[in-house]
């Protein structure tokens, strides 16, 4: 009898997360009867408050892990056993396993987007790295690229305030690494000189369309890194692409991280290959709905 595990994913506004599909679909391929939930807050009447009884019951009811996203990354922290080194370096938790009676918090976010930038951006320059966004994505963001080696690395961010936060927490566990902060001010000067920048704002999402980066700020000695992956092709990209940039969509990192946190769950390699294009046909049918047209 093939094995069978319950997964879910707490957050708020997810109720069109692709997550589920992802994970049931690569456990049909691999002979598991899985079952992934959504479990959000807002349509439940819930907030952070209650984590710690929705971690408790899921526990209880014997699900295998839980998928953790905004605004829920640091609190659910109070919540468990243990963490990862990842995990607690970072602060935040997206993914956690029930195992032997505890819970343990892992972060793929970091090694989603690393494995996305190593898989798409090979042999990229990393002397002189910008990144627009301090926030949650960006702290897991920021990391990868000071653990895959920056020179130095630019924190920008519209609060300069969490911008210095972040860098004070990375220049510790990185000590070799040249890391700055700045303001949104500070934008056209700084990618003056880089080799290659990092967007991980929310801007450019189906909810919040747009750029966050200028074009004329662009040159083609930098390449672009992308965090939003709904819709694959932001207008940064596009911008980017435009001016000579090598780019890397956001799909990936979502891939990525889910293939990891699939295998924190299983204790199976995910095929990556197969996730991705399975992520790429959903949004490809997203794109289409939306547009109007057939499926």
């Amino acid at each position: 009898m093939p094995e069978s595990l319950l997964c879910g994913l707490i957050g708020t506004g997810i109720g069109k997360s692709l997550t589920p599909a992802m994970h049931e679909k690569e456990g049909a391929e691999q002979g598991l009867t899985y079952q992934y939930r959504i479990i959000d807050l807002d349509r439940r009447g819930l907030t952070v408050d209650d984590l710690p009884r929705l971690v408790a019951t899921a526990a209880d009811l014997g699900f295998r892990g839980l998928n953790i996203t905004h605004p829920c990354k640091q609190r659910v922290i109070g919540c468990l056993d243990g963490l990862s080194d990842d995990a607690a370096r970072l602060g935040a938790v997206n993914t956690v396993v029930f195992a032997d009676g505890l819970a343990v918090g892992h972060n793929t976010d970091w090694s989603g987007f690393d494995r996305n930038f190593g898989r798409g951006l090979p042999k990229a320059d990393l002397t002189d790295v910008v990144q627009l966004g301090a926030g949650g994505a960006g702290a897991a963001v920021a990391y990868a690229m000071a653990r895959r080696g920056a020179a130095r690395l630019t924190l920008v961010d519209a609060d300069p305030v969490r911008a210095q936060q972040l860098k004070d927490s990375l220049s510790t566990m990185f000590p070799g690494v040249e890391i700055f902060s700045a303001g949104l001010d500070s934008l056209g000067r700084v990618l003056e000189s880089a080799t290659g920048l990092v967007h991980a704002t929310p801007i450019g999402m189906v909810e919040h369309p747009g750029s966050a980066v200028p074009e004329g700020l662009l040159h083609p000695r930098m390449w672009v890194a992308e965090v939003v992956y709904r819709p694959a092709e932001t207008e940064l990209l596009s911008a980017a692409a435009r001016v000579g940039c090598r780019t890397l969509s956001g799909t990936g990192m979502a891939v990525f991280q889910a293939a990891d946190a699939f295998e924190i769950f299983t204790g199976r390699t995910a095929d990556a290959d197969r996730m991705i294009a399975h992520m790429s046909s959903l949004i490809a049918l997203e794109d289409r709905a939306t547009a109007g047209a057939p499926a």
